[in-house]
């Protein structure tokens, strides 16, 4: 338990450049309250307590603005940065050294009693406002836009922005020992990559119809030449 506690709190060192002191992080950082309160509610809901530990959750939620369900399977290492307005389902599962920006949803989109949340392998890194709604994987190292709608499964390492969700890049496979990538706020822009290819096919056919237009003048010229010259000989004869 107390390796757990350590863990949770060095997290925050690791991926958050604003903490100074353990004190700090433990005085003031309502994500990292929230996990904590998660962890106890969990241990009563393993153990049928199912009352007790909704209960437990429902005070987390109304002292941080972070409503985790005590039936959801976390890992170690969890980090929720902020915080405020973050929702995780009962059948979530998250793995470990997984980041979460505040506003971020793991929900379902099914009422019936089966596995209706996503999964969020280790390493995943989901930005601001991001919605991740199904009974589906988020593979290891994944990246999540901010305020993106995710309904299908994500590859490892891959990166994904939109509404609907859309892999954009994936990367190889990255190092084990490697820090999480927190850069979620340099995720490519495909609707302007979109634009910018348009903009240099449109440059392109712009310079062919310019030379295709000086073609023809030259033509036009040549062909006037000609005629010139074919009246001036009818004319000598």
């Amino acid at each position: 338990m107390f390796k757990t506690i350590r863990d949770d709190i060095y997290s925050v060192f690791d991926r958050d450049p604003a903490a100074r002191s353990v004190l700090e992080i433990i005085f003031c950082y309502p994500g990292l309250h929230a996990v904590w309160f998660y962890r106890i509610a969990h241990w009563f809901w393993i153990r049928k307590c199912f009352f007790i530990g909704r209960f437990i959750s429902h005070l987390g939620r109304f002292f941080t603005g972070v409503e985790i369900h005590p039936g959801a399977k976390i890992g170690n290492k969890f980090f929720i940065d902020h915080g405020m307005g973050v929702v995780i389902g009962e059948t979530a599962e998250i793995g470990d050294n997984v980041t979460l920006y505040h506003g971020v949803t793991l929900g379902g989109v099914t009422w019936d009693k089966v596995k209706r949340h996503p999964t969020l392998d280790d390493n995943v890194v989901i930005g601001s406002g991001a919605k991740i709604l199904g009974p589906f994987t988020v593979g290891k190292g994944a990246k999540v836009g901010s305020n993106s709608v995710v309904v299908k499964e994500v590859p490892p390492n891959a990166t994904v922005v939109g509404i609907p969700g859309r892999v954009v890049m994936q990367e190889e496979k990255k190092e084990e020992t490697a820090r999480p990538d927190l850069e979620h706020g340099k995720l490519p822009d495909p609707e302007a990559k979109a634009i910018a290819c348009l903009f240099e096919q449109i440059r392109a056919l712009e310079k062919k119809v310019e030379e295709l237009t000086v073609r023809l003048a030259e033509s036009d010229r040549a062909a006037a030449e000609q005629a010139d010259k074919s009246s001036r000989s009818r004319e000598s004869a």
